[in-house]
């Protein structure tokens, strides 16, 4: 096997916003530091028809922006060639028995090196060509960056389904940003990057889909200067369905956080499949009120 790495470091082409002054800038690497500045991290599981794509994309996008850089894949137990083909071309392997999105992602960037963890799709439905996009709010300071598929982002046709793009990602969006007083236009986007010692910091646990919520929660209650750029979605080329459970995996989303903001006395989304017709049942849910007629919030967001 053959790791592969950019060799160089450069400042990225991307114009970084200026920072505020009590914002404190990422340190640049020290000189001779042989680790990556930035690991781009990929949960796996029978990705062989488009992991290859992916990998070479990233390690492309560290050439071009002269940084030092690593793959890591974090797989699940593919069995289709998935894994030899990412050592083969240059990526770690991080191999994770315990089955489930979040149990990937979690062991794949526990163990990635780079100073900036990038997290995104082996299904090439997200273009690590735009990695530069993340790199310069990191570099300004920012320690939690999102994409956003939604405007100013970019959606493909035949990328998202209607009722994903117009239902349940505007209503996980309304409900996070509500209750932890952030606001990120898509808080579905499986784009988006950490700065290693904050995740570490976040003790992040959820094994599945609902891991996505918990990240973003968390960055908020523990005050992760947070920013959002727009990212593209492409058309899913696998030729089969995802791994996405859309019911179960939002239902989960939904309950994490619940159990996570302590002012709910009830939260009033339900959605339920019954005789193949989809059933939206809204109920109001309620946040304590502060004396003065505010809601309780919690959370911080730049």
């Amino acid at each position: 096997m053959v790791r592969r790495t950019a060799l160089h470091y450069a400042a990225s082409s991307v114009t970084p916003p200026e920072p505020r002054t009590s914002a404190p800038t990422a340190a640049a690497p020290l000189p001779g530091d042989p680790r990556p500045e930035v690991s781009a991290v990929i949960p796996c599981l029978d990705e062989v028809k488009t992991l290859g794509a992916v990998i070479e994309k990233a390690f492309a996008t560290f050439t071009r922006l002269g940084i030092r850089g690593e793959v890591v894949v974090a797989d699940n137990g593919s069995r289709d060639g998935s894994i030899e083909l990412a050592e083969r071309l240059g990526a770690r392997v991080v191999r994770v028995s315990a089955r489930g999105y979040g149990n990937a992602l979690r062991a794949g960037m526990a163990a990635a090196e780079g100073r900036l963890l990038v997290m995104g799709d082996a299904d090439d439905t997200y273009d690590f060509g735009e990695l530069d996009r993340f790199l310069a709010p990191w570099r300004a300071g920012a320690t939690f960056i999102m994409g956003t598929r939604l405007p100013p982002g970019t959606i493909l046709p035949g990328a998202n389904p209607w009722l994903n793009r117009n239902l349940g990602t505007p209503v996980l969006t309304f409900v996070l940003n509500r209750l932890f007083g952030t606001r990120i236009r898509d808080v579905n986007c499986g784009l988006r990057a950490i700065d290693r010692e904050k995740f570490h910091e976040l003790g992040l646990v959820s094994e599945g889909m609902e891991f996505a919520s918990e990240m973003l929660i968390k960055a908020a209650i523990q005050d992760l200067r947070i920013a959002e750029v727009p990212v593209t979605l492409h058309p899913d080329r696998r030729g089969r369905p995802p791994h996405l459970r859309r019911w179960s995996d939002g239902w989960r989303h939904l309950e994490f956080t619940q159990a996570h903001h302590h002012d709910i006395t009830r939260l009033g989304v339900l959605v339920l499949i019954e005789r193949g017709e989809l059933r939206l049942l809204q109920d109001v849910h309620h946040v304590r009120s502060l004396g003065d007629g505010r809601e309780a919030v919690v959370g911080h967001h730049q």
